[in-house]
């Protein structure tokens, strides 16, 4: 049973009462909580015996657990039934953008308009929004199923719409190259980067494929009689530790095909990796395309940092290394490849990915033509 007492405030005298709440599973002793803030006797009693029925009915707890608690419930089971990359980006979200804003706050007091205003406020500072949302939601998913909420305030959630220069400023530099450029940057890497740097960049740049995936490839993968590279895995790290993983997506598992040039490059590189490791006394196999001294694949951040510095060195337009990714593919569109054509080469699972490639390539396109023609006039 309740107890009901007055306490004296600024604001004049109120009520309190104190009651208990279950057992602490750690003590073995009841646990007790006090409410406060009532005008009258009457309401703080009505409190109590709302807050005695939900303990009767076991909900109680359920409906004080705050946003962390349930996200700590549902992860313990979620984490099983995805691989550690994906892992990782997720905790990433949650940890950067969703704990921030939820995590202390109690699942039943939780607004649509709360919820709204957490992605109103996001959509202003990331682009990927849609998916931060996905994930938080499925949060509310799961407090809803185990009835911890009784609606869920994400539903019915709006990502706002971003007005077309928000996407691709004008005078944004884009991050792919020219045929000219790319031709200037795989130039300069022939004189000026080891065999193997350069080889790994011209690949990145001649197929498409992801960093990761290319940093994966082992020998067996390349069919030096068809001319073909099977793409089927790829490499993220973990705790210092490298992890090969299949391809996150059936899309992502695809089989290219590659140039006679490209081709030769390969060849002379296979041969050219195992004198360099037989002069050292190396004698193992040779697994992986792009390896370290010690045989393991390449670090992940090692592409960054050398393009990085190579860029800076000599000058040339900044791009990322999966730019050399939207390199290939507007080349490819430049050499009239159709859109379904680019989408199978770069492993795209949805055509809408390769479409926005397509967008911010026609632009470049369209413009370098418009210069052409005026370029041309001027010379008559």
């Amino acid at each position: 049973m309740a107890s009901f007492q007055k306490y004296k405030t600024k604001q004049g005298t109120l009520w309190l009462f104190k009651t208990y709440v279950g057992i602490d599973p750690k003590t073995g002793k009841r646990k007790p909580t006090t409410r406060r803030g009532f005008k009258t006797k009457k309401e703080a009693q009505e409190a109590a015996r709302i807050l005695e029925d939900e303990v009767k009915a076991g909900i109680y707890h359920r409906n004080n657990l705050t946003f962390k608690q349930v996200f700590d419930e549902w992860w313990s089971s979620h984490k099983n039934t995805i691989k550690l990359s994906t892992q990782q980006a997720k905790l990433s979200k949650f940890d950067k953008h969703i704990l921030p804003w939820f995590g202390n706050i109690k699942m039943r007091d939780i607004t649509k308009q709360y919820c709204q205003q957490f992605v109103d406020d996001l959509s202003k500072k990331i682009n990927s929004v849609a998916d931060v949302k996905i994930q938080a939601n499925l949060v509310f998913k799961y407090a809803l199923k185990h009835d911890y909420i009784t609606r869920n305030p994400m539903e019915y959630v709006e990502i706002p719409k971003k007005d077309e220069e928000d996407i691709i400023e004008e005078g944004e530099v884009k991050n792919f190259w020219t045929k000219e450029e790319l031709d200037k940057f795989l130039s300069l890497g022939l004189k000026h980067m080891t065999t193997q740097n350069y080889v790994y960049f011209y690949m990145l740049a001649y197929t498409g494929m992801r960093k990761g995936e290319l940093i994966a490839l082992e020998w067996k993968d390349v069919n030096f009689e068809s001319g073909t590279i099977r793409v089927n895995k790829t490499l993220f790290f973990k705790d210092g530790k490298e992890i090969i993983q299949t391809t996150k997506k059936y899309a992502s598992r695809r089989t290219i095909s590659i140039d006679d040039d490209t081709l030769k490059l390969l060849k002379k590189w296979k041969i050219k990796q195992k004198e360099i490791f037989l002069s050292d006394g190396v004698t193992e196999n040779i697994n992986n395309v792009f390896t370290r001294e010690d045989l393991r694949p390449l670090r992940l951040a090692m592409p960054n940092d050398i393009l990085k510095s190579f860029i800076k060195k000599h000058n040339l337009k900044e791009i990322t290394v999966h730019g050399l990714r939207h390199t290939h593919a507007s080349i490819l569109f430049e050499a009239e490849a159709t859109i379904k054509e680019v989408q199978e080469r770069l492993g795209h699972k949805e055509i809408e990915t390769t479409m926005n490639v397509y967008t911010h390539v026609s632009k470049f396109v369209a413009k370098k033509t418009a210069n052409t023609f005026s370029d041309y006039m001027k010379k008559i």
